[in-house]
C-alpha cells in the first residue's frame, strides 16, 4: 500500500497562505493513497493556473500544458494507455473560460478520466479579474462596476450533455472531497468534481465562513445520485444553502471501449509492425 509520503514533491509550494489549493492537494494525495495507486501508475496533467501547478507539487508522472488544453492532453494519453489513472488539474478559467470547448467535447468522449476544477470564481494566477463562474455584480479589480455576465453552471452543463459522473467538493471538507475523488477515478468514464475553492488574495466575498455557513452534503440529505431529475434540481442551487457530493452517475461506454483500434489493449502495448505502415501509405 503506497503511503502519503510516496508522493511527496521536492518542489516548494508557492500557494499563497490559507489558499484552498493546499487541502485539495492533501485530498488528493490522500484519495490517491486509499486506491493503491503507486506513483509511476498515475498522471496528473494541467494547464496554465494556480491550480495547474498542482502536478509539481506531486511526485508521480506529470505534464504541464497550455492554458485551457489539458483535456487534449489527457484524451490522447489515454487513448494511448487506458491503463493509466489520470487526473486533470484545472482552474474555473482554465477549464471553462479557454478550455470551454474541450470541457464540453471531454464529456461527449467519455474518455476515463477524472476532471477536477479548482472553482475560485476568479483568475487568481492574472490578479483576480473576473471567470465564467464570478457571480452576478461581483466587483473585482477588472471589473470596477461588477459583473454584467450570468455565472457559468458547471455541473448542469455537464448534466446536460450526459456526463456519467457529476460532483462537487468544497477545500473546506478535505476528507469528504477525498471520498469523492477515490468515487471518480474508480468511475469508468468521465468523472467532474468541481471544487469550491476560496482564493483568499482576490475574492474577498466566497470565504472559508461564507462557504461554511452554506454548504450541506448531498449525502446527508437522502439524495439518490441515480436520479437525473433530482441531480438537475440539485445542480441549479446556489446562494443561501449550496449542495456538495455526489450529484449523478451513470455507467456507460468509454471512448476507449469504443475505439476499435484499442480491441487489443493500450497503443503502448501494441507492436509496431512498419511493413502494414508502409503498405498503407502505398494505397494513398
Amino acid at each position: 500500500m503506497p503511503d502519503i509520503k510516496d508522493y511527496e514533491s521536492l518542489v516548494e509550494i508557492k500557494w499563497c497562505p490559507g489558499c484552498g489549493n493546499f487541502s485539495i492537494l492533501a485530498a488528493m494525495k490522500k484519495a490517491l493513497c486509499n486506491l493503491g495507486l503507486a506513483p509511476h501508475e498515475v498522471l496528473i496533467i494541467s494547464g496554465i493556473g494556480q491550480a495547474a501547478k498542482t502536478p509539481h507539487y506531486l511526485a508521480c508522472n506529470l505534464f504541464h500544458g497550455l492554458h485551457g488544453r489539458a483535456l487534449p492532453i489527457a484524451t490522447g494519453a489515454k487513448i494511448a494507455n487506458h491503463n493509466l489513472t489520470i487526473i486533470v488539474n484545472s482552474g474555473d478559467g482554465d477549464c471553462y473560460g479557454e478550455g470551454g470547448n474541450h470541457f464540453i467535447n471531454a464529456i461527449r468522449r467519455n474518455i476515463d478520466l477524472t476532471l477536477l476544477v479548482h472553482n475560485n470564481k476568479v483568475y487568481g494566477l492574472t490578479k483576480g479579474q473576473a471567470s465564467p463562474t464570478s457571480d452576478l455584480n461581483m466587483v473585482t479589480r477588472a471589473q470596477p462596476h461588477g459583473v454584467m455576465l450570468e455565472p457559468f453552471n458547471p455541473l448542469a452543463v455537464a448534466l446536460a450533455l450526459g456526463c456519467g459522473f457529476v460532483a462537487r467538493g468544497y477545500a473546506g471538507k478535505p476528507d469528504h472531497l477525498a471520498s469523492l475523488i477515490e468515487h471518480g477515478v474508480r468511475h469508468r468514464g468521465f468523472s467532474l468534481i468541481d471544487i469550491l475553492q476560496p482564493c483568499v488574495s482576490f475574492n474577498h466575498i466566497n470565504t472559508y465562513p461564507w462557504y461554511n455557513e452554506r454548504v450541506y452534503e448531498l449525502e446527508r440529505s437522502g439524495h439518490d445520485p441515480s436520479d437525473f431529475n433530482a441531480a438537475w434540481e440539485q445542480a441549479r442551487k446556489w446562494g443561501e444553502r449550496i449542495p456538495i457530493g455526489l450529484f449523478y452517475r451513470e455507467d456507460k461506454p468509454t471512448l476507449t471501449d469504443r475505439l476499435h483500434a484499442l480491441r487489443h489493449g493500450p497503443l503502448v502495448d501494441q507492436q509496431y509492425v512498419p511493413e502494414r505502415l508502409a503498405s498503407l501509405f502505398s494505397s494513398l
